[in-house]
């Protein structure tokens, strides 16, 4: 497993980050802990978990279960070996501090409380989930409208949380702080007001990002590749889609789809005929499809990083090895022709 730069942080990180979201629900404490065991002896040492963890669904009495479950794990040992990121619960999530939205005591309290569940001193990257403002993610891009906020206000809301940051920083709680389903006009925003009032910077971007969700491949790319600020590509699998399972718009007992049915909106009569372009360019070149899903995200014009997830070790091995593969121009030619054909199917 190659070990690349995360950014402007003076980290390195595995190509490939482990997501642990399943942890608590779809996944026990001793199948997680297999998980973490069986990553890092493959070389992945990056871990990417949120205080809402674990979803599917996402509810207030597991609330926390998935950092806690990362906790045992640390307290048996290993935790110098692990590049630990989190997140902290934006505004309107009911199931955590009923959905009050971010501000610098919430901030704390959730890392504090984060710091706790995970028996760790520190978290390397400590990100804010989303916005309190209204943005494009989660499938509201068709109905995203952003005059609910002021760029006055947001920009005050942003110098507090940074200015929190920093005390959290100097404390040795937080190394990083970074950003999740953000805009490119909020990121821009945040790398001003950091310079501009000597605060902590914004190191990555965790926004969703695969073969079927490409909203980054503009604006966000150029940010990217200037401001050296990775994107962590969450979904790189598109929940499953993309590995071919759901294929004639079955269901398998146990999958994501059987508890989330509509796939978070992904579910959508464009869907499943740009799955089939897909699968049909990786069994033409003797491509796993899920790993071609993965090694397609690592090949972008501007540092990426994607999030695996699986829910048991088979899974696992096969995303792992993704960091193997490398796509031929000629595959590469073909996914963008089937992206033409085939834009934004949800």
């Amino acid at each position: 497993m190659k070990h690349i730069p995360l950014g402007r942080t003076g980290i390195e990180v595995s190509e490939i980050c482990l997501g642990t979201m399943t942890w608590g629900s779809q996944n026990t404490e001793a199948e997680g802990h297999a998980q973490m065991d069986h990553a890092l002896a493959r070389g992945v040492n990056f871990w990417d978990a949120a205080e809402m963890y674990p979803v599917n669904p996402v509810k207030a009495e597991t609330v926390g279960r998935t950092e806690e479950i990362i906790g045992t794990w640390f307290a048996k040992g290993g935790r110098d070996r692990v590049v630990l990121a989190t997140k902290v619960t934006g505004a309107g999530h009911p199931e955590v501090r009923g959905g009050a939205p971010l501000t610098p005591a919430v901030m704390r309290a959730a890392c504090e409380a984060s710091l706790l569940r995970m028996q760790t001193d520190y978290i390397d990257v400590y990100q804010l989930h989303w916005p309190n403002r209204d943005v494009y993610h989660f499938r509201d891009i068709w109905t995203f409208d952003p005059r609910g906020a002021t760029a006055a206000e947001t920009e005050a809301h942003m110098v507090e949380i940074l200015e929190e940051a920093a005390k959290l920083v100097a404390e040795g709680k937080i190394r990083h702080l970074a950003l999740s389903n953000e805009t490119v006009w909020g990121t821009a925003k945040w790398l001003h007001l950091a310079e501009k009032h000597g605060l902590p910077r914004m190191m990555t971007a965790q926004n969703e990002y695969s073969l079927l969700c490409r909203q980054f491949d503009s604006d966000w790319a150029e940010l990217a590749h200037m401001e050296n600020l990775p994107l962590l590509a969450f979904s790189p699998l598109a929940t499953g889609l993309l590995t071919g399972k759901y294929a004639g718009d079955v269901t398998p007992t146990g999958s994501r789809r059987s508890l989330n049915p509509g796939l978070g909106g992904r579910i959508t009569p464009q869907v499943f005929p740009a799955v089939a372009a897909y699968l049909g360019i990786a069994a033409a070149h003797g491509l796993d499809p899920a790993q071609m899903a993965i090694a397609f995200c690592r090949s972008r014009p501007f540092p990426c990083i994607p999030i695996i997830g699986a829910t048991n070790l088979a899974q696992l091995d096969v995303v792992i090895g993704a960091a193997d593969v490398t796509l031929s121009p000629e595959v590469l030619a073909e996914i963008d022709a089937a992206q033409r054909a085939h834009p934004m199917p949800f």
